[in-house]
């Protein structure tokens, strides 16, 4: 066997390991693929309405960021900080493994989740929501959910370097349902005083939900780049942050 395709064979083990780990874990599956949905259907359908116009397709975007964010932060942080803690982290430099191949596969599931949270979305509002678009939005929309993954699972690597497994998931969510609020996830901005309307530039969540509201036609104020590269900054930032933590845990 080539050294090319042993590589490939144990990013798939570790990819397959995580899966089975995750798929263990029903706290972390049903209220990571059950509640975008259950909240698009109290709120979004509710709020925005049947009649597939512009509040529609705004909640659709919101909740499917809000469900990439869960998944991200959940699926990394605290997965993270229970192997640190119990040193599988040095442990695994000793076996004969792809290095990065346990990183890739915790970012290849979020991702898994992240789309698969999309398509529910899109479903209910296609067939509940009245939301009309070309099949090329779709699929760019659930596209900037499937890449947007990856800054939030960045910023979950972070958390779990620096948390005990225990307070990983507290410090997920002090950070989880701010951001979902302040970004306008839940609600539009217009609907929440100035003051808080104004923070949302200063988190992530803002960031990709404007990207993917440009995809469904919803034009926002700031120049795309501009998006992108908050995005890219803080992604960039967290990863280089966890690296250096990584090291220091053997």
């Amino acid at each position: 066997m080539s050294a090319r395709a042993s590589a490939w064979r144990g990013h798939l083990q570790e990819l397959r390991c995580e899966l089975v780990r995750l798929l263990r874990e029903p706290m972390y599956v049903l209220p990571t693929l059950l509640f975008p949905a259950l909240f698009y259907v109290m709120f979004g359908l509710l709020i925005g309405g049947r009649d597939g116009g512009d509040a529609a397709r705004y909640l659709l975007v919101t909740y499917g960021v809000f469900g990439t964010l869960g998944a991200a932060l959940f699926g990394v942080a605290v997965t993270v900080s229970i192997d640190r803690e119990r040193g599988f982290m040095a442990l695994r430099r000793a076996l004969p493994a792809p290095p990065t191949g346990w990183l890739t596969a915790r970012l290849a599931i979020a991702m898994l989740f992240s789309l698969l949270i999309s398509l529910q979305l899109a479903a209910l509002a296609m067939l509940a929501g009245g939301v009309s678009m070309a099949p090329g939005a779709w699929v760019m929309l659930w596209a900037v959910n499937l890449l947007g993954a990856v800054p939030f699972c960045a910023i979950g690597l972070l958390i779990g370097c620096v948390t005990s497994a225990n307070a990983a998931p507290a410090v997920v969510n002090v950070l989880f349902l701010p951001m979902a609020f302040l970004s306008g996830l839940w609600l539009p901005l217009e609907m929440l005083p100035g003051p808080l309307a104004e923070l949302a530039p200063a988190w992530p969540a803002y960031h990709l939900a404007q990207i993917g509201l440009r995809v469904v036609g919803l034009e926002a104020g700031q120049p795309l780049w501009l998006h992108v590269a908050a995005l890219l900054l803080v992604g960039g930032a967290c990863a280089v942050l966890a690296q250096r933590g990584l090291r220091r845990a053997g």
